[in-house]
């Protein structure tokens, strides 16, 4: 989505390079530190570069037979232990969108 692409395009190079590069792996292999579930729709992608936690929020769209597609809503460098409740609320909230403008 919009602001999980303009997430990126304000990081590093290097940053969102290792960000791509982790979302790739992540589609070969089941590893709960690239690819964690956070509530029953909220995934995360998960990224650790030169000691910052980069995290993209997203959700699964399965509503095609044949492709399943993961969909990111935004991101966040991550300072505290505990995602943001406000966060999770916004990929809530973002999905909703996806799949009302998708209808």
């Amino acid at each position: 989505m919009e602001e999980a692409a303009e997430f990126l395009d304000q990081l590093d190079e290097k940053a969102r390079d290792k960000i791509i590069y982790n979302i790739t792996k992540a589609q070969l292999t089941n590893d709960k530190e690239l690819f964690k579930k956070l509530t029953n729709e909220i995934w995360e992608f998960r990224t650790l570069y030169s000691k910052t936690y980069y995290r993209l929020f997203a959700f699964w769209d399965k509503s095609d037979k044949t492709d399943t597609v993961v969909i990111s809503t935004h991101g966040l460098i991550k300072k505290t232990g505990k995602i943001p409740q406000a966060d999770l609320d916004k990929a809530v909230k973002l999905m909703k969108i996806y799949f009302e403008q998708k209808q």
